[in-house]
């Protein structure tokens, strides 16, 4: 399965504490026999709302691939590391476009444009 993980970091951490709090995130996923596929520092953002009395944080955005169990050890990890103010760990699917959803849009526009010339002529 693929997972897609994101976590904001205390804004108080230096850029090497990130960088070695990242690495033992990577780490717990290796250990639980999955696969870090991206790793990306997105550095500090403002928060849309305070959260512990911290106004921005540092993101990190990670792609993954592993079991269910990688993602249970992965959020083990971020509850219970104090640096770690939020985290969000998404299942990502191939979308599914079916050839009825495809053809939909083109016909519509049809219709739309049969409406517009019947207008028109009236």
């Amino acid at each position: 399965m693929n997972y897609e993980s994101t976590f904001i970091v205390s804004p108080e951490l230096p850029a090497d504490k990130v960088e070695e709090l990242t690495a033992k995130a990577v780490k717990t996923i290796e250990m639980a026999k999955g696969i870090a596929k991206t790793v990306q520092q997105l550095g500090k953002k403002k928060l849309a709302y305070p959260i512990n009395k911290f106004c921005e944080g540092s993101y990190v955005y990670m792609e993954l691939s592993g079991d269910g169990s990688m993602v249970g050890s992965l959020e083990s990890f971020f509850k219970f590391n104090d640096s770690v103010i939020r985290f969000l760990t998404v299942k990502v699917e191939k979308k599914k476009v079916s050839e009825k959803a495809a053809v939909q849009p083109e016909q519509s526009v049809k219709n739309q444009v049969m409406e517009v010339k019947n207008d028109t002529a009236k």
